[in-house]
Order: C-alpha cells, then sequence, then structure tokens
C-alpha cells in the first residue's frame, strides 16, 4: 500500500516548507513537511471549516487528525480562555504542529500522536473539529464520527468539511444515526460544513 499522510512513521524525504496564511483574522507561519496533508498551503476545506466553525468562550476543543495544525490552532487563537487539544496519528505532522504553535505563539493547546481518538478516549469536550481523512477509507471516518461522539459533553457538536463528491451524503446519514440533532451549516466550492450536536 503506498504511504498516505495518515501513516504514523512518514518515510518520504523532507521537503519542508514555511507558508503564510490569514485565518480567524490573523497572520499566521506554518512550517510544512512531506508526509504531510496539504504540505504547500491550508487547504480550501480547512479553510471553511475554520471560518464557519463556532467556539464557545472557554470551550475544551478537540481537532482531530491536526496535520500540521491550521485548524486547531487557528481555534485556539479565538479562545485564549479556552484549550484545544490536537492528535495525529503522523509522528511528523505532531512534531510540525509543536513547532507551529510555538512559532505562532499560542499556548492554550496539547498536541498528542494518537491513532484517530484513541489517546482521549477518557476526557469530554465541548467541540470537536475534523477535516477528516477521507484517503483513510469510509470505516475511519465514520470511527471517527462514533470516537467523537464518545468524547463530547451533552449538547456537545462535532464539526466537519466534507466534499460532497467524496461522500457528503453518506457521512451525514451516518451522523445522523448517532446525534440528535445534524446540519449543514455551509457549503462552499463543493465542500459541505456539517454540525452534528450530541
Amino acid at each position: 500500500m503506498s504511504e498516505h499522510y495518515y501513516s504514523k512513521n512518514p518515510t518520504a524525504a523532507h521537503d519542508v516548507h514555511r507558508v503564510e496564511e490569514t485565518l480567524v483574522g490573523r497572520k499566521f507561519t506554518f512550517v510544512t513537511d512531506a508526509g504531510v496533508f496539504s504540505k504547500k498551503g491550508v487547504d480550501y476545506g480547512s479553510k471553511a471549516l475554520i471560518a464557519a466553525m463556532e467556539l464557545p468562550e472557554g470551550a475544551s476543543v478537540l481537532d482531530v487528525g491536526c496535520g500540521y495544525g491550521p485548524i486547531g490552532l487557528a481555534a485556539a487563537s479565538v479562545i485564549p480562555q479556552g484549550k484545544v487539544t490536537m492528535v495525529d496519528i503522523n509522528e511528523r505532522a505532531i512534531e510540525l504542529s509543536r513547532q507551529n504553535a510555538e512559532r505562532n505563539g499560542i499556548t492554550n493547546v496539547e498536541i498528542l500522536q494518537s491513532d484517530m481518538l484513541s489517546e482521549v478516549m477518557e476526557r469530554r469536550f465541548d467541540v470537536v473539529l475534523t477535516n477528516p481523512p477521507i484517503r483513510a477509507g469510509k470505516e475511519t471516518v465514520h470511527r471517527i464520527f462514533e470516537q467523537a461522539y464518545e468524547v463530547l459533553h451533552p449538547g456537545g457538536s462535532l464539526w466537519i468539511v466534507i466534499q460532497k463528491k467524496q461522500g457528503a451524503p453518506t457521512a451525514f446519514a451516518k451522523l445522523e444515526s448517532l446525534y440528535s440533532k445534524v446540519s449543514e451549516i455551509g457549503k462552499d466550492k463543493g465542500y459541505r460544513i456539517i454540525k452534528a450536536v450530541k
């Protein structure tokens, strides 16, 4: 099987890039590398999710599949009294997220290597954010939805971005089987932002 960005230990030769992005009204500098998702810049889906997400002040937030950190770090920057836990299976992504948190002066984050949500199943969160790893397969994506349900406080919400052509209708149906209320918050260039409330 060819290696993907959800490999635990990417073996791709390093190809470090530095990218600047404006997210949530603030400029971020990210260091990226080969073997992580969207290494040349923050992908459109993640930007759409960041623009749509609503985070209560002081919230406890989980970013699943954080990559080099754009979603989780943007979330942390808008809730300075809150805390964002960022998880990814990819150890290269985890190291980059740690560097990027430091580079952007963001301290209200915890960054953990985790296979899906395995390392945080004992914790509880107000909000879970994910741009799920579609290429990992439907089973993996649906497992993330199930595990997110487990770790959310009652009334907590899961926010996801998914392209229509990459299974948004199936994802929506799966979410409806688990969560009490599922709604499409927005559409942007074929991407759907879906909010599921426990």
